[in-house]
């Protein structure tokens, strides 16, 4: 016990050391800063701007299609699928995309040695309906985007996607029963030349992505923009820089061998990149604020013996998504058939949820997050141990250590990451918490000194979903005017958020935002997308059916107040199970430590816990919907025709 209590004492005076006031405002976001240097980082490198030019759009002045998608990522591009299973036809479907093609995070992220930290076998969607076999247990980048072009391929969606495009305003027409679009495509060689159009759609799904704005960090000095160096964000990785092909799996990033690389940031995305750039660039300083927890990867190649077991009973696809969830969620008596670092996690259940603590009391708070931090003890310590047991040289392996539990930052998973600093020519840069100092036109400065550098990677992640309150039309840029003119921070201001499962809320007809907003999350973000795909579909084609048949016009779809109300105090009434969150280290997460006022007043507290996803867990949160389902009578949710 004195152990233990040692443990959690460290694990609080290193949060401490990390938690900044200004939260979220240390970064900022690189399509919104003042500099233009930094902007122009985000300009998509990968379209082929002449050949898009060329296409015909799908999408003309006055056009009104049934469906308007935003996103065409894996959220998109699976929804889009669902409502063609429901039996509606792709061409009453059409889906606007920012970038110039498919995949969403795997369109922009095409850095050396991108891998998917989750099997492959449950984050690639449709494998059952494709009869595809991913090459590797956890797929490549390229292969993910690849497939997902296959995907739209399979589905008649190519030429139903305007790419390039970015929706700016969506707002509810009640006479015409339609939301009016507004929208900017860009063109041109360069994609410089922007085109406004406007289209009306029956109904909207929005699918934009809970990460998908790159951020840095604010610094002193010059400035990130006032480095004379190369620098780039890791979500449009320069090979002009360093060399190699974003086709490339394991780039040679040639133009490195004489170049100082520094790479601020150790999360999921540095612990892959360290071990390319380690290997071929003359010095390589990685800055750390926060080590990352680093399991083991144990890659390999799929055997085709073995996928004719794993794929060969129908319904196999969705019984191993649901499993890896049951695993990670601590349902006894499952099997674990995914069988890898995340399956055998024993204590991630206090951020996913689960049936265990489902409803919490305020004053059993406490004892909730003894009972994680119990059940993580022995893993953290393992992982701890792995440390030490990788890296030689004591006090750099003493730096890389993580101190918090293993659900306050997403696990990684590498055999190569700790073993690079080993090599002499990598240099941990730990600054005990505080991040990097300043900038300088020849470097960065860290805990007071300098450190020259050529080229700067900046491995800053996204911003925190949580830094909009989770607002779907604010993660996906558009200005969202419902019924009467109203916003969604509008509407929810009186009370709080309210939907009905999370994807739909009253004052907002024919709208969809599936988020886990009041609905649900696990490791494995492609599973909860498909959950609410399916049922939204679903939705749709049966009030359809009641309306006449799927191809009637006129169709609306509303949730009723008292549903998203009972839904919503559901919800509310599970909110301290996530209370697990208040010991962590500052992350994305956790909105860098600021999840609460500690200023707010009840009324305000009560606002935020409606907020929360659904406390039963992934697979609870699949049995409500299954039983909505059953029950047949569309409960909750107004179809007029």
């Amino acid at each position: 016990m004195e152990e233990f209590t040692r443990i959690q004492e460290k694990y609080t005076a290193e949060a401490q050391k990390r938690i900044r006031p200004e939260g979220i405002g240390q970064y900022q976001v690189l399509s919104q800063s003042d500099s233009d240097k930094l902007r122009h980082l985000v300009d998509d490198i990968w379209a082929d701007h002449e050949a898009l030019d060329a296409q015909p759009s799908p999408l003309k002045p006055g056009d009104c299609p049934k469906f308007l998608i935003v996103g065409a990522g894996i959220g998109g591009i699976v929804a889009a699928v669902r409502l063609i299973q429901a039996g509606f036809s792709e061409d009453q479907i059409r889906i606007v995309e920012t970038a110039g093609g498919v995949g969403g995070t795997w369109y922009w992220n095409r850095y050396p040695g991108l891998q998917c930290d989750v099997e492959a076998y449950v984050y690639m969607p449709l494998l059952e309906e494709m009869g595809y076999m991913p090459k590797h247990k956890y797929s490549a980048g390229a292969e993910i985007r690849n497939y997902l072009k296959d995907v739209v391929k399979r589905w008649n969606l190519e030429d139903k996607i305007l790419f390039r495009t970015q929706v700016d305003e969506l707002e509810w027409d009640d006479a015409g029963r339609v939301w009016n679009v507004g929208f900017t495509t860009s063109r041109g060689s360069k994609g410089t030349e922007k085109v406004e159009s406007n289209v009306q759609a029956e109904f909207v799904w929005l699918s934009a992505g809970l990460l998908s704005k790159p951020q840095v960090p604010k610094l002193g000095g010059v400035g990130i923009e006032g480095f004379k160096g190369d620098f780039f964000h890791t979500s449009l990785w320069n090979y002009d820089v360093t060399g190699g092909s974003s086709e490339e799996v394991f780039p040679e990033l040639s133009k490195l061998k004489d170049k100082r690389v520094g790479v601020i940031g150790t999360g999921a995305t540095a612990i892959q990149i360290v071990p390319y750039l380690a290997q071929y660039a003359k010095e390589l300083y990685v800055f750390q604020r926060t080590p990352s927890a680093v399991y083991s990867r144990r890659q390999k190649p799929t055997d085709p013996e073995e996928w004719k077991e794993i794929s060969g009973q129908p319904g196999w696809h969705n019984a191993r998504m649901e499993n890896l969830a049951a695993t990670i969620s601590n349902i006894p008596g499952v099997p674990d058939l995914v069988d890898d670092e995340w399956s055998k996690q024993p204590a991630y259940a206090a951020l996913v949820a689960g049936p265990e603590f489902a409803q919490v009391a305020p004053e059993k708070v406490q004892e909730l997050i003894g009972y994680f931090l119990a059940k993580d003890a022995e893993n953290s310590a393992k992982v701890r141990a792995r440390v030490a047991e990788i890296v030689k040289d004591k006090e750099t392996a003493a730096k890389l250590t993580p101190w918090y539990p293993a659900w306050c930052k997403r696990p990684t998973f590498s055999d190569t990451y700790l073993q690079s600093f080993n090599q002499p020519n990598v240099h941990l840069v730990d600054t005990g918490g505080k991040g990097v100092d300043s900038m300088t036109p020849e470097g960065l400065v860290a805990n007071g000194q300098e450190v020259p550098l050529d080229i700067l990677v900046l491995s800053t992640g996204y911003l925190s979903p949580g830094a909009k309150g989770l607002d779907p039309s604010l993660q996906a840029g558009v200005k969202l005017l419902g019924r009467g003119g109203q916003t969604l921070a509008e509407k929810w201001a009186p009370t709080g958020v309210a939907t009905l499962h999370g994807y739909a809320s009253n004052g907002f007809p024919n709208l969809f935002f599936p988020s886990p907003l009041q609905g649900s999350a696990t490791a494995n973000q492609a599973y909860p997308l498909d959950i609410h795909s399916r049922h939204i579909a679903y939705v749709v084609a049966e009030a359809h059916k009641r309306a006449g048949g799927l191809a009637k016009s006129g169709v609306t779809i509303e949730v009723e107040v008292p549903a998203q109300e009972a839904w919503s105090m559901k919800i509310m009434a599970g909110a301290a199970r996530f209370a697990t969150m208040t010991i962590c280290t500052p992350s994305y997460i956790n909105n860098e430590a600021h999840l609460f006022d500690p200023n707010a007043t009840q009324e305000e507290l009560m606002k935020k816990a409606r907020a929360s996803p659904y406390s039963g867990g992934m697979l609870g949160f699949v049995k409500e919907l299954q039983d909505w389902r059953e029950e047949g009578n569309m409960s909750g949710i107004e179809v007029k025709f």
